[in-house]
This record gives structure tokens, sequence and C-alpha cells, in this order.
């Protein structure tokens, strides 16, 4: 009898279709009790896992990639081109979002009386996320400098949220390595490269159990979600992002690949869709980096050279998905406040969210912080926070998939430019995650 073998990304989108069938199941049967006591666990835990790895490996390949360049110079032409490359999708990203809703304008379409329900049913939910934009905003304009620099790296090792220190002191470490005589560094540098190799033979056992986890996560959404009643009233505001989202995943994304790298469309898919699944139901680039990383370097041709210091940082700095949505959330806001925005605070927006972006920490929800902070900007009242998140968790998973779509991007494009693209062995893609 023939063995049938099944690709890792058709593994995973059985276990989302799965896990919506299932949790639309337990919903019409009234057995929401039984998913959150004995399904959502499970979708924690692979979350968790995939969150344990993640900090361990930005250190393991970042030091080994910045080690491995041999010289200072490069280092700081491929951080430039990396940085410049981040910024022109973001820029892309915010300022697509705001031609969509100003087009369709979303917020003209909320009812009156819905918009005070949404205001009432999520007000308390707000007032935290503008709580903590508050504390951000009192910092100072150099705030965000002064936290990149840490002051106990183990203790910024215990938080997913501290990456861009990590970032920090890893590649000081590499420069560290660089400039020692090579025969000292050697030791090191050995030392690292077998932890990286124990690290992403993790990533292959953790994803072993990929299926059941998106299975879990999915289900669990599905008991969760809020009163269809109220997703009907939000339809255009969620049509906007995703329409957004989808010309930045299928259109944007795809046509810097083949104009930078010459590959084509299915080339790029078949080899990060397993990443985009894994985004899209985990809704954090951070837990996804691990398997973002190896597919890029496997599937896709991209040097460990490359991908271990493009990567790590676009999965903290580069959040295209993050900045649409903070564009289109923030007029359709002051649209259903009938609030007119000039050109000059739509330039605002395209400005606070790219720098915003880059601020948002890898984790679900930190998009919503940033938001007040640009909301802020423009004089819409803050409090209208509460008309979104009655649909920001399944935006959420879409814009997570874009944002690490766009760092992927990013990788192979700066590769490219540095000759560190290659060519992945076809037959070997999706061995070690194939069922029998």
């Amino acid at each position: 009898m023939k063995k049938i073998k099944i690709a890792m990304h058709w593994q995973i989108v059985l276990g989302m279709l799965l896990g919506v069938s299932v949790g639309y199941l337990m919903l019409s049967i009234g057995a929401n009790g039984f998913v959150t006591d004995w399904i959502k666990p499970f979708g924690k835990i692979f979350v968790n896992s995939l969150k344990l790895i993640a900090v361990p490996l930005i250190i393991t390949s970042l030091i080994k990639g910045v080690s491995d360049l041999k010289d200072i110079s490069k280092l700081s032409k491929m951080g430039g081109k990396t940085v410049l490359m981040y910024l022109v999708t973001t820029l892309i990203a915010v300022v697509l979002g705001l031609l969509i809703v100003n087009l369709v304008q979303p917020g003209k379409q909320i009812a009156p009386d819905t918009r005070d329900n949404l205001v009432e049913m999520y007000s308390s939910n707000a007032s935290k996320k503008i709580e903590v934009a508050e504390k951000t905003k009192q910092n100072g304009p150099l705030q965000p400098l002064v936290d990149l620099v840490p002051d106990n790296i183990f203790q910024s090792s215990t938080s997913n949220r501290n990456m861009l220190q990590i970032i920090f002191f890893v590649v000081m470490f590499g420069i560290g390595m660089i400039l020692i005589p090579p025969e000292k560094s050697k030791p090191v540098a050995e030392v690292f490269d077998g932890f990286n190799d124990v690290i992403l033979k993790l990533v292959d056992l953790i994803m072993l159990a990929a299926p059941y986890g998106v299975f879990a996560l999915l289900c669990t959404l599905i008991v969760e979600i809020p009163e269809v009643g109220v997703l009907v009233g939000l339809l255009w505001y969620g049509f906007c992002v995703v329409l957004g989202l989808a010309i930045m995943m299928f259109g944007v994304y795809p046509a810097f690949v083949y104009f930078f790298t010459g590959k084509s469309f299915s080339f790029f898919f078949n080899g990060i869709s397993p990443a985009q699944l894994l985004a899209f139901s985990t809704s954090s680039s951070a837990a996804t980096l691990p398997v973002t990383i190896e597919r890029v370097e496997e599937h896709l041709g991209v040097d460990k050279e490359v991908s271990s210091f493009v990567l790590p940082v676009g999965a903290t700095v580069n959040m295209d998905g993050t900045s649409l949505y903070q564009a289109v959330a923030a007029v359709f806001i002051a649209q259903a406040f009938n609030i007119q925005l000039d050109i000059y605070q739509q330039l605002t927006i395209v400005l606070t969210a790219t720098l915003a972006s880059i601020g948002s920490a890898a984790v679900p929800g930190a998009g919503m912080v940033m938001l007040v902070i640009v909301l802020g900007a423009i004089g819409v009242p803050e409090g209208g926070l509460a008309l979104i998140f009655a649909v920001d968790r399944i935006l959420d998973m879409c814009r997570t998939s874009v944002n690490v779509t766009g760092d992927a991007t990013v990788s192979m494009i700066i590769a490219k430019s540095f000759g560190k693209l290659g060519t992945p062995n076809p037959k070997n893609w999706d061995d070690k995650y194939t069922k029998k």
C-alpha cells in the first residue's frame, strides 16, 4: 500500500479547520466550559513552548550571524539595508491602509446606538490600554533609546517583550567576538553553534505538535468571540483591514521578492506558508520566530549569516500588518465619531504609526497599546478604542501573518544583495514534518 505524505502546512490547515468546526459544535451545544477547561490549555502549552525557545534562539542565532560576518563594516551595511527595507515596507503598509479606509469609509457604517453599545461593552478593556499608553507617553521622547540599553541582560532575557534589549546586547557581544583574535573567539563561536543546533532541533520537535496546537487555539477562539450581532456592525472595518493585509501579503511582498530576487510566487509561499499559518494561530511574531528562521533558511535558501540577523530584528521592529491596522483603525474611529481628519493629521498617522510599530512588542495585543498613541497624536478620543475590541483578536491573527511574511521578504532581499541567497533542494521539503 502506498504511503500518503501530508505536508506540514496542510497538517496545520487541517488542524485549523477542525478547530473551527469543533468550536462551533461546542458553541451550539453550550459546551463552552469544556473547551475552556480541556482544550484551551493545550493551545497555551503550544504557544508557551514556542515562546520558551524564542529568546535562546535569538541569542544563539544572532551571535552566530554577527560573528560570522568577520567585518564590522559588513555588519553596518547589512544593518543599514535591513532597517531601510523595513521602513519602506512599513510606510507602504500605512499609506495603503489610509487609502483603503478613506475610500471605503467604514466608520460611516456604524450606527450611533451600535457605537455606544461597543464603547460601553469594552470601556474597561480600553481603559487598561489607555493607562499603559499614558505611562509610555510620559516617559519622554528619548525613553525608547534609554530602554534599548539594558542594565541587566539576565533580567531582560526573562521576557519576550524585551527583544530590542536582547538584540542590542547580542549584537554588541558579536561585535566583541569580531574584534578579538580569531583563535580566542573560536571556542565561544563553537559553543553557540552547538547551542543553536540544539535549539533548532527543539523547533523540529515542537512543530510535530503544531496541528494539535492550532486546533486548540482556533477551537478556543470560536467559543470566546463576541456575539454575531456586534461583529456585523464592524464588518466594514474588518473588511478594510483584511483587504489591506491581503494586498500586502499576496501583492506587495511577492512583487518585491520577484523584482529583487527573481523567485516566483509559488516558490515563496511554498517555503513560508507553515510560518504564516502558525503566526495566524498564535498571533505572536516572537512565538513564530523559530519556525520563520527555519523555513527561510531551509526552504527559501537564505544563508544563516543573513537570517540570523535580519529575522530577529524584523520580529521586533518590522510590524507592517500592525502599522496598516493602526492607520485603518485610527481613521475608522475618527469617522465613527464624525471627526474629519485633514491631510496633516493623516500624515501624522503615517509618521506615528511607522514609529509606533518599532516599539510594538512581538506579542498578542501590543499593537492596541500603540494605537492609543496614534489616536492621541491626531486628537481622536482614546476611548474610541473600545469600538474595535470585539474583532481585534481575529484581525490580530491576520496582521501577525503579514508581519512574518514581511520579515521573510526582507530577509530574501538582503540575502540576494549580499550574494547569500541559495537554491533549496525541493526533495527535502517538509520531510521532517511529513506524516506517512
